[in-house]
């Protein structure tokens, strides 16, 4: 499904909620839970945690449907919404450092979207893992303001006037935080990134992206 077409039967299933249609609910969760769950575990580093969230996401656009701008994007709002309830977990849990969190198993996806890395062969696979579970570690240690736009920008496909629109802030100001997140992880994977075939190196995203 498009990006257009995934638009409009957001809208009109938005115009089904708001007229009284419970049911429309069931159509945004398809087309949308699945993705804002995986964000979310990439944002907290904890699959049960994001999963509720991604319920109480849907339950707040339920509760807020009046609120909706039908000349927004569904997708940009119920991700705006996400990621503010995911602050306030992380602040909860900032106060309280006893909780642990579970860590997520690698992320061989996150490797590719971070370094732009083909598909390892099968005997490649166990250091693909561990560079995957290396990326993983360096953008979950990542500050929040630098992290969540980063997985917005790689693991989202969002642009920076989407992630503007869901963090609240200018374009600029998304274009800074990635610049500074990417640095960061260059400094924190130097030795992952020298330690790789010359192919891999290259392939770095760019900065200035």
């Amino acid at each position: 499904m498009n990006t257009t077409t995934s638009d409009a039967q957001d809208l009109a299933d938005m115009a089904r909620l708001c007229a009284g249609h419970e049911s429309a609910l069931n159509g945004l969760m398809e087309r949308h839970a699945g993705r804002l769950s995986a964000y979310l575990v990439r944002v907290l580093q904890d699959e049960a945690e994001a999963s509720d969230l991604a319920q109480e996401s849907f339950v707040r656009v339920y509760l807020h449907r009046d609120r909706f701008k039908p000349a927004a994007r569904f997708s940009t709002w119920i991700y705006a919404i996400a990621t503010n309830l995911a602050r306030d977990r992380l602040r909860r849990i900032s106060r309280h450092p006893h909780v642990s969190m579970e860590s997520p198993q690698p992320d061989a996806a996150g490797l590719n979207q971070v370094l732009a890395i083909d598909e390892p062969n099968p005997h490649e696979s166990l250091v693909f893992a561990e560079r995957a579970a290396a990326v993983r570690n360096a953008v979950a240690e990542l500050p929040e303001d630098l992290r969540v736009p980063l997985i917005l920008s790689e693991y989202e496909d969002q642009s920076n006037a989407e992630i503007a629109a869901v963090l609240d802030c200018s374009a600029k100001a998304v274009e800074m935080r990635l610049y500074r997140a990417r640095q960061q992880l260059r400094t924190k994977l130097g030795p992952l990134l020298q330690s790789a075939p010359a192919p891999e190196q290259s392939n770095l995203r760019n900065t200035n992206r």
